[in-house]
């Protein structure tokens, strides 16, 4: 299931739309339907990006274009992750899963909530931040989401995960968007709140 033709066609920046348009919604869709093209299956045919989860990746892409100051790379960056969740999200709604695979997404979803719990306490509670616990966290991540889609997904999916995973979980990212009197802290607060409304409807 892990193809990935024609990747220069998706949603590239500087199409028609403008010269600097970005949606998750829309990378989203157009991986969708890549996937599903892929897969005989009509339990799939659901599976899309809440609003709040596409608010936070919208908001992610524009601070990670802020600190690395390339559109093109924040563009892959939040295309890879929007891949790798999508896929993720295919595999387990058609329990493809072991018992053994399911006891790492149980995993991987405490891990994940207490790394989406920490990174709202470090907005709330100022001079709290400390970039190396969060680092560490979202690495931890990283290592269960590779462990749950060992034998599933290839080689090319893995490096997108390291891909998304070392960019987010970079110190200097986060310094930079946690600094208290920098250009993301609009952004840091839109991401806390979208976060916050995910731990309040039990998504995270």
């Amino acid at each position: 299931m892990d193809s990935d033709s024609g990747e220069q066609s998706e949603g590239e920046p500087g199409t028609a739309a403008g010269p600097d348009v970005f949606s998750s919604k829309n990378l989203a869709l157009q991986a969708q339907k890549k996937i599903l093209s892929k897969i005989a299956s009509k339990t799939v045919a659901n599976i899309l990006i809440d609003d709040t989860s596409s608010e936070i990746f919208d908001e992610l892409y524009k601070v990670t274009k802020e600190h690395i100051h390339n559109k093109k790379e924040a563009h892959k960056i939040m295309k890879d992750l929007i891949k790798v969740a999508i896929k993720i999200g295919i595999l387990y709604r058609n329990n493809q899963f072991s018992p053994e695979e399911v006891v790492i997404v149980e995993k991987f979803r405490k891990k994940l909530n207490q790394t989406a719990m920490t990174i709202v306490s470090f907005y709330e509670v100022e001079y709290t931040f400390d970039r190396n616990v969060l680092s560490k966290l979202l690495h931890e991540c990283k290592d269960l989401v590779h462990e749950l889609v060992q034998r599933h997904l290839t080689p090319r999916t893995h490096g997108r995960i390291n891909h998304v995973f070392n960019h987010f979980a970079n110190v200097e990212f986060l310094s930079t968007l946690y600094s208290l009197d920098g250009d993301c802290r609009p952004n840091l607060k839109k991401i806390c709140e979208g976060i916050n409304k995910l731990i309040d409807e039990k998504v995270l």
